[in-house]
């Protein structure tokens, strides 16, 4: 069974949604896959969805918020011991409601100097040196 976890990676979206110069991030709850640990919202595309559908959805549903999707800003595939997954991370721009952690443990709005303080999953942890070092995404 472990080998079907190779053959078909799980597909996600994940947003990087920015606001005043701070980023969204969310923990995921402690019953789940690698949990505890912080991440980029969003969540496994269904295999009618795109991706940019699936983060509108996995967005509602985890936090209660409309976004636009935008720009593809990385893709990463990741393979951890039990499973391998295949991430795009959106830049998103927040359009209604205030987050509210629906579908996760909590949320955090953090600063590019902030990003150490929080422990990633593998997939998403690659990501964080690339927003480091392109500070003209955060700006909205």
């Amino acid at each position: 069974m472990l080998e079907r976890f190779y053959m078909d990676p799980i597909e996600v979206a994940a947003g990087l949604i920015f606001h005043a110069g701070k980023l969204l991030l969310t923990q995921r709850p402690a019953d789940s896959h690698l949990g505890g640990l912080w991440e980029f919202p969003g969540g496994k595309r269904k295999p009618h969805e795109t991706f940019q559908e699936c983060l509108t959805r996995e967005l509602w549903e985890e936090l209660g918020i409309e976004v636009e999707v935008h720009e593809l800003v990385a893709a990463v595939t990741h393979q951890y011991p039990d499973r391998t997954v295949h991430v795009r991370f959106f830049r998103c721009r927040w359009r209604r409601h205030e987050p509210r952690p629906l579908g996760c443990a909590a949320l955090a709005w953090v600063t590019p100097e902030e990003l150490d303080r929080y422990k990633f999953p593998a997939a998403d942890a690659q990501l964080v040196n690339t927003l480091r070092h392109r500070p003209e995404l955060w700006q909205e």
